[in-house]
């Protein structure tokens, strides 16, 4: 069996990522879609809520060979626990490529077995981030293009809470 892992924050997750996990499911017999913890960001979502957001969004596309799981570890290792054949990364631009690319040899050496494997983005997603859609939902503006419509009710209860705060 050919299992990918596709990696991520997911915070939250966006009609980009929905993509890349939509194309990689169909060039895998399973893809684990991981939200990975990450130090050097301040999360709005918990990693419990965003792996609830993107259960609904993969059910929501009838996505049934993906499934979600959560890492606070290194990737490599995951992979490795997993016995993953590939990992699965997006890519948007070539500053996406230079950090992804380090990233690619690095978890080479420590888990040689999977190989990562670079999927670009559709051309209309080019500009699309989970930054991006955080940004624009704060300032009150319109993501529904941006991110699947079953999690939109959550992104603005979300920020609701946190402005009351």
């Amino acid at each position: 069996m050919r299992l990918a892992i596709c990696p991520g924050s997911f915070d939250p997750v966006t009609l980009g990522h929905l993509d890349i996990i939509t194309r990689a499911s169909k060039l895998f017999d399973k893809v684990i879609v991981v939200v990975m913890s990450n130090a050097a960001k301040s999360p709005l979502f918990s990693q419990v809520e965003r792996m609830a957001l993107l259960n609904k969004a993969i059910a929501e596309a009838s996505i049934t060979n993906v499934s979600v799981d959560c890492y606070d570890g290194l990737l490599a290792d995951y992979a490795k626990m997993r016995k993953a054949t590939a990992i699965v990364k997006g890519l948007r631009a070539v500053s996406d490529f230079e950090y992804e690319f380090q990233m690619a040899l690095t978890n080479r050496k420590m888990y040689p077995e999977a190989e990562t494997v670079f999927l670009t983005t559709a051309a209309e997603n080019l500009y699309l981030s989970s930054s991006l859609v955080k940004q624009v939902a704060r300032l009150d503006g319109d993501v529904s293009d941006f991110v699947p419509a079953c999690i939109l009710p959550e992104i603005k209860e979300k920020l609701r809470k946190e402005r009351e705060i």
